[in-house]
């Protein structure tokens, strides 16, 4: 293809995208109902049902705003050739192609942290806080971004400095080894989030002695589960949304649970919550969704190596001739609508992956704790009960509530 054929083939898939997410959050909003549906008593009161429906809106409105303003702001380096003119302006200051592709990736990044700087602003100090959820400091907001700065930059820079390597030393064949450095990197971030990176923005510590620790115990053993990997998290310390995840493999595996979430639900619906979790270990759905990223990241890549080094495609971004560090912006945007289609499979299987974890909770404990565990969780986070399906099909990584209070009805 030629670079005008390119240019318009990238207009299109990023006006494409915008569009996309617009009509699904448009049918997400339409979809809610004004009065309270009558499956969802009980769960909501009238009052906290309005307000989860505010929340929603405020949120919508918030996002269409945001986004409108990143597609304009693509449009505007797309059309003017942004891309193109920081490649001219640092090419004459930096010779090594490596540290010129950290210099450029480095100013953009800059540059769109600090545009979005407000909107983040907005979302935690006027959202967030208006609804009851922020807890987050502006002390640590500025600490948060500050870490997060000096973990991409080493972490990310690292990364990209080696890849560009690859890609100048061996060429198109450099997907191959990439993809076992990636192979191996997400390995040691699954293995060591909870305990190394995780420990830079909140404190974990493991869960004390006392009666929850006794419930959970009784649990552990029954279903032969390493007790001593169950932490809990200062989730507070930002927010007072509630949650549970858990990570790692092998001896690193963990179970994390939230400090909101231990002071809002009895002793039974924390252990249903924390089955919930040991059933993703049981049912091996972290070795599975490692190995789908795997796989996922080596399609990437070879797909990757076939446009890297096409000069048509830097010239489309407004380069004069190949730079490979444009190019990489190029393709993100050319692989868009795959990793749009590799997104949803990967959310159909996060879903069932759900359905599993809670029959295993439910079989292994009981299913009511869970249940009632959920609605609080829900409450309390103000959360959609009624997403639309379409919406649920491309963004849900986990089962809509209602839906999964109807699978637990089962058991």
């Amino acid at each position: 293809m030629t670079s005008n054929s390119l240019f318009i083939l990238i207009i299109f898939l990023v006006t494409f995208d915008f569009i996309l997410d617009q009509v699904m959050d448009f049918l997400n909003q339409s979809y809610q109902k004004k009065e309270l549906p009558e499956e969802l008593k009980g769960i909501y009161d009238e009052e906290q049902y309005a307000k989860s429906q505010d929340y929603q809106k405020a949120n919508a409105q918030f996002d269409f705003i945001q986004s409108s303003f990143s597609f304009a702001t693509t449009l505007a380096m797309l059309f003017l050739g942004g891309f193109g003119w920081l490649h001219h302006y640092l090419l004459p200051q930096i010779t090594n192609p490596i540290l010129l592709a950290l210099a450029f990736f480095g100013i953009l990044f800059i540059a769109s942290d600090i545009l979005g700087l407000p909107f983040s602003l907005y979302k935690t100090f006027v959202i967030e806080t208006k609804f009851g959820f922020n807890k987050t400091t502006p002390k640590t907001f500025v600490l948060d971004k500050l870490k997060g700065y000096a973990l991409g930059a080493i972490v990310g820079g690292a990364l990209l400095s080696l890849l560009l390597w690859l890609m100048t030393s061996i060429g198109i064949n450099f997907w191959a080894y990439f993809w076992v450095v990636a192979g191996v990197f997400i390995l040691l971030i699954n293995m060591f989030y909870t305990s190394v990176i995780m420990p830079l923005f909140n404190k974990l510590k493991p869960l004390e002695d006392g009666n929850l620790k006794a419930a959970i115990e009784r649990y552990s053993q029954k279903v032969s589960f390493p007790l001593d990997n169950v932490f809990v998290i200062d989730g507070s310390k930002r927010s007072t949304k509630a949650n549970a995840f858990f990570s790692g493999m092998g001896s690193k595996k963990k179970i994390v649970l939230y400090d909101t979430l231990i002071n809002n639900h009895s002793e039974d619906e924390l252990v249903a919550v924390l089955a919930h979790e040991v059933g993703h270990y049981k049912k091996k759905h972290i070795i599975l969704g490692y190995v789908l990223s795997i796989l996922q990241i080596g399609l990437m890549l070879f797909i990757l190596s076939r446009l890297v080094f096409n000069p048509e495609l830097s010239m489309a971004m407004g380069a004069g001739s190949l730079a490979i560090h444009i190019n990489l912006i190029a393709f993100g945007i050319l692989f868009s609508p795959l990793s749009h289609l590799i997104g949803m499979v990967m959310n159909m299987i996060s879903r069932k992956n759900e359905y599993e974890a809670d029959e295993f909770a439910a079989t292994t404990f009981a299913s009511v704790p869970l249940q009632e565990a959920l609605k609080k969780l829900s409450a309390n986070n103000l959360s959609n009960l009624t997403p639309h399906p379409a919406y649920v099909f491309f963004h849900y990584s986990h089962p809509p509530m209602l839906e999964r209070l109807r699978f637990l009805k089962r058991f």
